[in-house]
């Protein structure tokens, strides 16, 4: 997933709201529709997958500079003249 679009995470907002309000009010269950799961099931897939896309992305900028510092210079100095 290439894209940057900022992500919608007004589903998860409204669902970590529910929780905290229902473990507040010290009830044992938080119950949800379907459309309302739907929507945390694709915005938990959207971020999964941007957040594996980033890894990947900087886990091969990092091998990319891991395999350039390997690259050896040869240096000869003859002590020159001033």
């Amino acid at each position: 997933m290439q894209t940057k679009e900022p992500l919608n995470t007004a589903s998860l907002q409204r669902f970590i709201e529910q929780v905290k309000g229902a473990d507040m009010g010290n009830q044992k269950e938080v119950r949800i529709d379907i459309n309302t799961a739907k929507h945390i099931t694709y915005t938990l897939a959207t971020v999964l997958a941007r957040l594996a896309g980033d890894y990947e992305a900087l886990m091969a900028h990092n091998n990319t500079a891991e395999a350039k510092k390997d690259e050896t210079v040869n240096v000869q100095v003859d002590g020159g003249k001033l």
